[in-house]
């Protein structure tokens, strides 16, 4: 369970939110919604514990996360708007570097299983600045088939990419929260995971 209690975070001087107030249980997708500067991108990172909001506490599993450490960081994976991937290296240098960091253990048989089943088949050993912008992306994103982390926190996950890559991402998402993981995510599109069973938390209305 993931639990905020009147969370309250600022950007120099200006109130982003106050008063937040919710929580996430196993099985459940949240969909943070809200115009542009409403604060989404800084409740996703303060969720991680990448930034201390003004007031207000994160409990997860009943604890907080500050007093958690490691533990929390063991239990999450967080996708942010940079892919977070080393151009010098290959697609599968990144996903077994990565499955390091986030303690999955992944043989290169799985991380090649991964990186296809991504649409990335046949680029596994390139390195990645020599790839677009969407197979950058989809190495990125073949973490979430490796990972183990019952808590995934993804800001806009489906920009720059195609509509296979949207289908397998939105896939990836429902098996997550259909095996009791939780799931909260941005996005900007309009996507059918969203607009099903999804829950709802709107910022800046």
């Amino acid at each position: 369970m993931l639990q905020v209690a009147q969370l309250e975070c600022r950007r120099g001087d200006r109130l982003l939110f106050s008063g937040l107030d919710f929580e996430v249980g196993p099985g459940t997708l949240l969909h943070v919604r809200g115009r542009n500067g409403s604060g989404k991108t800084t409740l996703l990172r303060t969720l991680c514990g990448l930034y201390t909001a003004d007031h207000g506490e994160v409990h997860w599993r009943g604890e907080s996360i500050r007093a958690l450490g490691e533990d929390y960081r063991r239990d999450l994976l967080y996708f942010g708007h940079l892919n977070g991937i080393k151009g010098d290296l290959t697609g599968v240098e990144n996903l077994r570097l990565a499955a390091t960091l986030d303690g999955d253990k992944a043989d290169t048989r799985t991380v090649w299983a991964a990186l296809a089943r991504i649409g990335l088949a046949g680029f596994e050993d390139i390195p990645t600045r020599m790839l677009s912008q969407g197979q950058k992306k989809r190495t990125a994103l073949a973490r979430l088939i490796l990972s183990r982390a019952p808590l995934w926190i993804l800001d806009e996950p489906f920009t720059a990419l195609d509509t296979d890559a949207v289908d397998l991402l939105q896939q990836l998402i429902a098996d997550q929260v259909a095996n009791g993981g939780l799931v909260v995510l941005t996005t900007h599109q309009e996507v059918p995971l969203t607009s099903g069973q999804a829950c709802h938390l709107d910022l800046g209305r």
